[in-house]
């Protein structure tokens, strides 16, 4: 019968464990906040939620929405969602998660859009109370559909106030 004995360091494992532990956070860490940002994370369970968020990038809006319906993100993607999605990942969302959800869509007026001479409005994209997506989109003609972020103003002039469409409120 052979018998072995060994002699255990119970320091030198402590610095070991010790050293292994420090190594795996500092991965964690460093690989974890590799992800893109969101513009924003909010949670926006009430209208007064949604309109701080937009309030926060610098627009001012109607407080009431324009419109709000529920939408469904398709679940095959096609070059208009691709293109769509595109922007959404430019700002650090992405709708593909999403594929075959239901989603609310929230509509608000800005009356801030610098130059501008027709109606824009802001689009949030909010699923389970969370902001996913959305964009603004200029309506004059030539106009563009943005991301969130507020343009500079194309002249040293203050940003104007969109022409009012139908019946004055």
């Amino acid at each position: 019968m052979m018998i072995m004995t060994a002699k255990v360091n119970l320091k030198k494992i402590a610095l070991i464990l010790g050293a292994i532990a420090a190594v795996i956070v500092g991965l964690i860490l460093l690989l974890g906040g590799r992800g893109e940002a969101k513009t924003t994370s909010a949670a926006v369970s009430n209208n007064d939620a949604r309109v701080k968020f937009l309030t926060d990038l610098g627009w001012e809006v109607t407080t009431s929405p324009a419109e709000s319906s529920q939408v469904r993100i398709p679940e095959n993607a096609t070059e208009v969602f691709d293109r769509y999605n595109q922007l959404q990942k430019s700002q650090g969302y992405d709708l593909t998660q999403y594929a075959g959800k239901s989603v609310m869509r929230y509509v608000y007026k800005i009356n801030n859009f610098p130059g501008a001479t027709e109606p824009v409005y802001a689009t949030l994209l909010v699923y389970k109370n969370q902001i996913i997506g959305g964009d603004v989109t200029n309506t004059a003609a030539g106009g563009k559909v943005q991301g969130f972020k507020m343009p500079a103003a194309n002249s040293p002039t203050t940003p104007t106030t969109p022409a009012a469409t139908g019946p004055a409120a």
